[in-house]
């Protein structure tokens, strides 16, 4: 059962918007495309600034629609969320002592998605470093200990948390000696999670509930996206915006979001608010060669907005 409620509304114009996506992309097959879309009705509190308790946050109920919502699919950087949330736990409850080499890694993890951040990032967190392959006792050691991250998640006893998968850094050229080994001969222990879980992990993020609410504003703050129109006429993918859900979106958005992207997947996660409009959350998975079409998600972003402001 998903974290938010299914209404027949959000349903009609959820399977509207993706009727209209695939009249205009109709190389996107069904199965190559996720989708999470979380409406903040009023009284909801959205970015809540941590102003209320987790508990009393989680009695609230949200509208959503999801397509495909649980189905596992390999995240490329959009994974950086989960480790973001998982070292500020371990900061929290000191467990790590804080350091001005991890702070400017967990920084670059999420405002320029850097794969050498990250790979520090996970080495703090699980206490275990990258290199050639060790023997089957050692590495037995070495794997329970990367598991920690998805013991951690699993704690939270989200149902839909059941099915993902967090223990495998992420690479430019791809993993080598023992990560190559952990990763499986056919990648089948590769990162894998669903658009409910993003979305869920996310909404936990913007509520202020994640960790605490302290710890939830630093978050939020990483995930600030600029999105001017100097930055929306830079070239590459460093910035998160362009070919994204942030390039969907009117000039007076705000936007909190992590993307991700490989040769065969292009994500984004995105917190939205836009003055006038109800806030809302969205995430989209992308598969297949469509990874190459930066014209998809944030044609989605568009018509996502369009649905919110007839809300």
């Amino acid at each position: 059962m998903a974290f938010f409620n299914s209404d027949d509304v959000l349903q009609q114009i959820g399977n509207q918007i993706l009727e209209v996506t695939r009249s205009e992309f109709p190389q996107l097959a069904p199965d190559q495309l996720a989708l999470t879309w979380i409406v903040y009705d009023p009284p909801v509190i959205a970015n809540t600034g941590g102003a209320i308790s987790a508990e009393e946050f989680w009695k609230y109920s949200v509208r959503g629609f999801s397509y495909r919502g649980i189905e596992r699919v390999y995240p490329a950087s959009v994974v950086k969320l989960f480790y973001l949330v998982a070292i500020h736990e371990w900061l929290e409850s000191k467990m790590i002592p804080e350091s001005v080499e991890l702070n400017r890694a967990i920084r670059d993890m999420v405002v320029d998605s850097s794969n050498d951040a990250t790979s520090l990032v996970v080495d703090v967190l699980t206490g275990t470093t990258s290199g050639p392959e060790l023997p089957a006792s050692p590495f037995d050691t070495w794997q329970h200990q990367r598991n920690i991250i998805n013991r951690y998640f699993q704690s939270f006893g989200w149902e839909g948390l059941a099915a993902i998968n967090v223990n495998q850094k992420t690479w430019c050229d791809g993993p080598y000696g023992r990560e190559r080994v952990f990763v499986g001969e056919m990648m089948e222990n590769r990162n894998m999670l669903t658009t409910n879980a993003v979305a869920q992990l996310l909404y936990s993020i913007v509520g202020g509930v994640a960790v605490s609410s302290k710890r939830s504003q630093q978050m939020m703050e990483l995930l600030k996206r600029n999105l001017t129109a100097k930055n929306l006429n830079m070239t590459g993918e460093e910035n998160q915006v362009i070919g994204f859900l942030g390039e969907g979106l009117p000039p007076n958005a705000q936007s909190w979001s992590k993307a991700g992207w490989t040769s065969r997947v292009r994500h984004d996660a995105a917190y939205i608010q836009i003055p006038g409009y109800q806030p809302y959350l969205l995430v989209v998975f992308t598969e297949g060669q469509n990874s190459k079409n930066k014209t998809i998600i944030p044609f989605i972003s568009q018509e996502v907005v369009i649905a919110m402001a007839n809300l």
